[in-house]
């Protein structure tokens, strides 16, 4: 573990540094426009955040449409007293889901129906004295009611507010869920205000798919990175572990990489023993690609692509190797590369289990966790 874990730190950080490096692409945007709540390096900080005076507010009423696929993730946060009373909407399971922290009490409540159908939803948050309602499509969908003695009635001082994350500490949580939202918000109005949103310092807008299916999408840069170690395992020796991949792509599909040993499998697939090496082609990338790991060897759509009685790639998975989709780690992130996978990825599953972008050691902020266009629709919106 602790040698992939320097691994991805010289592999990746140059890459990072570079970005760094860039004039940044952050600042002020209205919170009225669309919204691509997927596209962020980091997980809990809200993408975007404003505040305001509470003297201000006239409307404790905020709404918007909301369109994923995603089922768990940070929708739209909001806090007062410097995030010592505060409030989160995310969904879980697909199903939305308010927790509230005020004063002495921690409020965690899930209800309604599943919003992570592709669709576009109207939703409507508004705060009803000691109640907090959420609608959906004009239908009441969830009302979540506190009181303490010990807060006070009357607020003054600065409310902020946050999409796609949280500005207090996850530790707070009542219920902890995996904050990434794979999502675009359109048409808001967010209680009365016309302020600006200020985003993170590195988040460059990215426009969202008139249409969507279900799939992670790779648009021919970046890549996710995963530890086998934290992967399905083997059940049998004669099983094996079995890794498939369902969906319409080209180029690097996946990679392996340990000490000593990497394995690449794109429009050429390459495998790199110490020093030697050998390579082999593929003639095109199928709709389904499945690659089988027995204790000696590599087999790849059924076919053999590597022998070997001097490596045990069951000791390997088990004990952690990189195993990254769309392209290989020392590739840099920041640029398009013919060699980085450029499509739709609708299913992985490993030993039989879906596998989750969202759940990967590293994945680049280009990468769609949950939602590819759908087929035949590439329009932006």
């Amino acid at each position: 573990m602790n040698y992939l874990k320097e691994v991805v730190v010289m592999l990746l950080l140059g890459p990072y540094l570079i970005l760094l490096g860039k004039e940044v692409s952050g600042g002020q945007i209205t919170g009225k426009g669309v919204i691509n709540l997927a596209h962020r390096q980091s997980s809990w900080t809200p993408l975007m955040q404003t505040s305001a005076n509470l003297s201000e507010i006239t409307s404790i009423r905020s709404f918007f449409e909301f369109r994923t696929l995603d089922p768990e993730g940070a929708i739209f946060y909001g806090d007062t007293k410097d995030g010592k009373d505060w409030f989160v909407l995310s969904l879980r399971d697909g199903i939305p889901e308010m927790q509230i922290g005020k004063a002495d009490i921690l409020v965690s409540v899930k209800g309604g129906r599943k919003l992570n159908d592709g669709a576009w939803h109207l939703m409507e948050l508004r705060s009803e004295g000691k109640f907090v309602v959420l609608k959906a499509n004009n239908n009441v969908e969830l009302v979540v009611g506190l009181h303490s003695k010990l807060a006070e009635e009357e607020l003054t001082g600065k409310i902020r507010l946050g999409l796609g994350g949280m500005l207090v500490d996850k530790q707070k949580l009542f219920h902890p869920f995996q904050p990434g939202m794979d999502a675009c918000i359109r048409g808001g109005q967010w209680l009365n205000l016309s302020t600006l949103w200020d985003t993170e310092p590195t988040w460059e807008p990215r426009p969202c798919f008139s249409e969507i299916k279900r799939g992670s999408y790779f648009p021919g840069t970046g890549i996710a990175i995963f530890n086998t170690s934290d992967l399905p395992g083997l059940k049998t020796e004669e099983a094996g572990i079995t890794i498939e991949i369902f969906g319409s792509w080209t180029g690097t599909t996946l990679s392996f990489q340990s000490i000593g040993f990497q394995y690449i499998s794109g429009p050429e697939v390459q495998l790199g023993l110490k020093e030697a090496s050998e390579t082999a082609s593929l003639s095109h990338e199928p709709a389904t690609f499945t690659v089988n790991i027995l204790k000696h060897t590599l087999v790849v759509n059924g076919k053999a692509e590597l022998e070997t009685e001097s490596l045990d790639f069951f000791s390997m998975w088990k004990k952690g190797m990189l195993l990254t989709f769309g392209g290989v780690p020392d590739e840099r992130e920041d640029a398009k590369s013919i060699h980085h996978l450029r499509g739709c990825l609708e299913k992985i599953l490993v030993q039989g289990q879906v596998i989750d972008l969202d759940q990967a050691l590293y994945k680049h902020s280009a990468v769609s966790s949950h939602s590819c266009p759908a087929e035949a629709v590439n329009e932006l919106i």
